[in-house]
């Protein structure tokens, strides 16, 4: 089988149309509607078929792709093999990462990726939801992705998951908040109050979605905002108390800020690396995972 053709079905079930594994391959979608056909002559079966105006794959392609991703794999342990030979890990490692883990992470990982002669990250935040991080692996080696402790997980034999972080979700209140000086803060003690959250399927929404069904309590959402530094300067107006990641959350001295765990509740986010499998056997993507989870753990202490 040509190994053309089955990088060009691996794209259209990664992106889910022609055009836009057309896109991602830098030609025509006639050239990937050809390559598919070509493909389906080799093997004697139909690997597409008509969904409305666009394709989907058969049950036949999607065991093809199945295998695509093995043979495809293959190569690329053939290559880490290769890179073995080296003395260290070189070329480009490209990285999807969600907005506060780079503001938690990205500073010190350069610094410690800096260390390696031909070692580079390309690095892009991108703002994910859990949906669409898929999607996502097929552009980068490696995304950085968060989702709430109690989501599904990323469950697809064509996704390698590495755990970095369990953060907890602190509820942010302003300094002189009445429940400031409090240790831990009931989630009752909080009804009656106003709420800036985020965007309806990002994970700090879906953990205050989730307390609701656990106790009952619904929280009145006034504001939605993604950027987590607004939010602080919201809180520290009056203007609202939010969920923030306590390791990211700015509660230093001039912040106008406290965090609180909530009591008797275990609200956190689940921060991963995502990759396609056999994306780990490069050495230059294992050593960049490495070096995210020593970042994290000189930032948590463990």
């Amino acid at each position: 089988m040509d190994l053309g053709r089955l990088r060009t079905l691996r794209e259209f079930a990664d992106r889910g149309s022609v055009t836009a594994a057309a896109r991602a391959l830098h030609c025509t979608p006639s050239a990937v509607s050809q390559q598919l056909r070509a493909l389906q002559g080799e093997v004697g079966l139909p690997l597409t078929e008509p969904a409305g105006r666009g394709l989907r794959l058969t049950d036949a392609g999607r065991a093809l792709v199945a295998r695509a991703d093995e043979v495809l794999a293959a190569l690329e342990r053939a290559e880490s093999e290769l890179d073995t030979y080296r003395s260290a890990p070189r070329g480009r490692v490209r990285i999807a990462i969600f907005q506060s883990a780079g503001l938690m992470l990205l500073p010190g990982l350069l610094t410690r990726v800096a260390g390696y002669d031909g070692l580079e990250i390309d690095v892009r935040d991108v703002d994910m939801t859990p949906p669409e991080v898929p999607g996502l692996v097929a552009d980068y080696d490696i995304v950085v992705a968060h989702r709430d402790e109690h989501a599904p997980e990323f469950a697809s034999s064509r996704l390698d998951v590495v755990p970095l972080l369990r953060e907890p979700l602190d509820v942010a209140l302003p300094a002189g908040h009445r429940l400031a000086d409090q240790r831990r803060v009931e989630l009752a003690e909080l009804a009656d109050e106003r709420w800036i959250s985020v965007d309806f399927g990002f994970p700090v929404d879906d953990v205050l979605r989730s307390l609701t069904t656990r106790t009952g309590v619904r929280p009145v959402v006034v504001q939605r905002i993604n950027d987590f530094r607004i939010t602080e300067r919201l809180v520290a107006a009056g203007h609202g108390i939010a969920l923030l990641p306590r390791y990211t959350m700015n509660t230093g001295p001039g912040s106008g800020l406290v965090g609180r765990p909530l009591a008797g509740i275990r609200a956190a986010r689940l921060v991963e690396a995502v990759c396609r499998t056999g994306a780990r056997q490069r050495p230059a993507v294992a050593q960049v995972i490495e070096e995210l989870r020593a970042e994290i753990g000189q930032l948590t202490g463990s």
